[in-house]
């Protein structure tokens, strides 16, 4: 893709709306006490490498996703489709306070688990990331995730004065209201790439 291609795909609105999505998944506000609870239990985290390898993780699964779907055959539609039942589900842990996905796993570094992994670039970034791919263009998705990658270095560098300065109440709210543009967003990824897909196995019906 050339440059003047890439200036034509710029839309601010597109920038503006994908931000939004990313930042109600990424959740860094939501992870403060996570954070802050590893490091009181003596496991430390490194804002610049936890920073930089969930920004390599999600930019490569943005592109490298995209040829693993077709590999399988699978279109972006249909992925799009998935990725609001999975978004839909994560709305419904951040409004309801319960726990559908299990992150189990037998490393026990804090950067890279939980963190890294599934904290910022966990399946439902990854979904995210590629079901977005069905609305916008993907300049504007990976600008709106490098200016997210930004807040979490900043949030992570200072962690325990962001807690001081929004509060746990005020980090409640945060995660219950970002539940319900989550489940919005569900809604319409799923309404707005159904009825495509609905015509494409129409079309491709004996």
């Amino acid at each position: 893709m050339n440059l003047s291609t890439l200036i034509t795909d710029l839309d601010f609105q597109q920038i503006a709306s994908t931000f939004i999505v990313l930042f109600a998944v990424i959740d860094i506000f939501g992870a403060t006490p996570i954070i802050l609870d590893l490091k009181a239990k003596g496991r430390p985290v490194s804002p610049v490498k936890a920073t930089l390898i969930s920004t390599a993780l999600l930019v490569g699964f943005f592109y490298v996703g995209d040829a693993m779907l077709r590999l399988f055959s699978v279109d972006i539609q249909s992925f799009a489709v998935a990725g609001a039942f999975v978004i839909f589900l994560m709305s419904l842990e951040m409004i309801l306070d319960i726990e559908i996905f299990k992150n189990i796993g037998p490393i026990k570094e804090a950067t890279l688990v939980p963190v890294v992994f599934p904290l910022l670039a966990g399946a439902g970034s990854f979904t995210t990331l590629l079901s977005l791919r069905a609305e916008y263009a993907a300049v504007n998705i990976l600008l709106a995730l490098l200016a997210n990658m930004v807040i979490v270095f900043a949030v992570l560098k200072a962690t325990e004065h962001v807690e001081r300065v929004i509060s746990k109440g005020g980090i409640y709210l945060m995660r219950k209201f970002f539940g319900i543009i989550l489940l919005a967003i569900s809604v319409r990824l799923f309404t707005s790439n159904i009825m495509p897909l609905i015509s494409s196995f129409s079309t491709s019906a004996p």
